[in-house]
């Protein structure tokens, strides 16, 4: 097997829960190739979107919304979720850069985690919801409502990709690990060899399906919501670390998520 054909199939095995197998040496080649995360982006939101699509088709939207979020996770595995929970450890500790850093970087889950953890998945379903009743407004028809999701599922997933290698590659590494192996290995051209994948993936599903170049809209929203977090992590940790880079897939999501609501909401683009 190839060096990159090694580090597709391992960047599956990295990001999400498709038993392909993962070994070091395969690591080692994907970290190589960090802008496979949006390949893999790519294929988790045409998975995402047509699971979406089949669930608006068939059942409720609060049903739906709720298998949805279920699928998400099925797919992407918990990690990046257990992130958040770390990153609000940290966040809502007291004291100085270290007692924060320590609580980041802590095993066991406190308040904070719990809560920003349940904000995380409040915030998704709520997208969600808030989603349906916009596109309900414009649209008519299940079709047409369970197309939308499809989009929406598709391109967030695609942004959430490049929410990840945003930190990574504007992030500085506070300990060692695979969130700093991550960060030393997505450069600058590799960033934008994903920025490019990902922004082509955005603006080709909008325009499939209609919704002109509001695809990159999306994209972008995520992106610079991620520089937010990224700012916060470092006036609070002094640098990123894999949880940061994890929270930042979950925060890039809900961003995109809601960024679709507001172009139904407010766009003459549709």
């Amino acid at each position: 097997m190839t060096g990159f054909l090694l580090a597709l199939k391992s960047s599956f095995g990295f990001l999400s829960t498709i038993p392909v197998g993962i070994t070091m040496e395969g690591l080692d080649e994907f970290f190589k190739r960090t802008y496979l995360h949006q390949v893999v982006g790519i294929v988790l939101g045409l998975m995402m979107g047509a699971v979406a699509y089949l669930l608006i088709s068939f059942l409720p939207v609060y049903i739906s919304a709720v298998l949805m979020i279920a699928f998400i996770y099925y797919i992407t595995g918990l990690n990046h979720l257990d992130g958040v929970a770390d990153l609000g450890d940290g966040l809502t500790a007291h004291g100085s850069v270290e007692k924060k850093l320590k609580a980041l970087k802590d095993m066991s889950l406190g308040i904070g985690g719990v809560a920003y953890a349940a904000l995380i998945i409040l915030a998704l379903y709520a997208s969600l919801i808030s989603l349906y009743d916009e596109a309900s407004v414009l649209y008519s028809t299940t079709a047409d409502l369970a197309r939308i999701f499809f989009f929406a599922m598709f391109v967030s997933e695609v942004s959430a990709m490049q929410s990840m290698l945003t930190v990574a590659a504007f992030g500085k590494s506070i300990h060692e690990g695979l969130g700093s192996i991550l960060v030393n290995n997505t450069t600058v051209p590799k960033y934008l060899i994903g920025f490019v994948i990902g922004s082509i993936a955005c603006v080709g599903a909008s325009m499939y399906f209609g919704l002109g170049i509001s695809g990159i809209f999306v994209f972008l929203a995520a992106i610079v919501a991620t520089f937010v977090l990224l700012n916060v992590s470092n006036r609070h940790f002094g640098g990123v670390n894999g949880d940061v880079i994890g929270a930042s897939n979950e925060f890039g999501r809900i961003i995109a998520l809601i960024t679709v609501t507001l172009v139904l909401m407010y766009g003459g683009i549709v």
